[in-house]
């Protein structure tokens, strides 16, 4: 992995000629990812994370933590034991720079954690999954590392929407697999990442593979096509 996030990170952080981040999926053309945006304060957030955080309490594992700003705010604003857990090492290092009292470079499946009250997964959570063939390994270890009072605050997109529309309002679908299983590529500085697949959840689905696991799934909160999930056990 040539870890082109992290490397974004790190430049922005160290101020070594940062550039802005590209990203595309199997269904979107190039994006400007701004490097600056994956270090914004809770004021910048968007109405999903903002309310993940307020929700968050007890011991906390922010997983796929990036940069680490909503570590930081659980950590600073509202005085709570954060993890900031990452696969990236570059981030994870940035995290540690920032203050960030926690920060693990592990990928989520082995890292043996303890267990938490709350376990958030922002910035489309559900990414990490992959596809539908192999969510509910991803579940299984999140039902596992929650304590039994504990909470999962997750959110997705459903992405119906980018697909073509015909005039009876149904939509052009793959006809093989899911419609939110997407490859998703990275770019910096003039390198790629290897395509890896990303997942999007319609509520729905997220619901019924969390309940197939152990989970009760609760919608939190519905911005347009996205949403904030709370994820209980059963």
């Amino acid at each position: 992995m040539k870890d082109l996030m992290g490397r974004a990170i790190w430049d922005f952080y160290h101020n070594e000629n940062p550039e802005d981040l590209q990203t595309e999926t199997s269904i979107s053309e190039l994006d400007e990812l701004p490097v600056e945006y994956l270090f914004r304060d809770f004021e910048e957030m968007n109405k999903i994370e903002q309310k993940a955080l307020k929700l968050a309490k007890g011991k906390v594992l922010d997983i796929g933590a990036g940069a680490g700003s909503h570590s930081l705010y659980l950590q600073n604003e509202k005085n709570l034991d954060v993890t900031a857990l990452d696969i990236s090492p570059k981030a994870i290092e940035v995290c540690k720079l920032r203050g960030i009292k926690n920060a693990v470079a592990e990928n989520m499946l082995s890292f043996p954690g303890e267990n938490y009250d709350t376990i958030l997964l922002l910035m489309n959570g559900t990414g990490i999954f992959q596809s539908l063939n192999v969510i509910d390994i991803y579940l299984k270890k999140l039902h596992s590392l929650l304590n039994k009072n504990g909470q999962i605050l997750i959110d997705s997109t459903d992405i119906l929407y980018m697909y073509d529309e015909d005039e009876d309002g149904g939509y052009f679908i793959p006809a093989e697999g899911y419609y939110g299983e997407l490859d998703y590529v990275v770019h910096y500085k003039g390198e790629s990442e290897n395509p890896i697949k990303w997942l999007y959840l319609d509520f729905n689905t997220l619901q019924n593979a969390a309940e197939n696991n152990g989970f009760k799934t609760e919608m939190v909160l519905q911005d347009e096509d996205s949403y904030l999930a709370k994820l209980t056990k059963r």
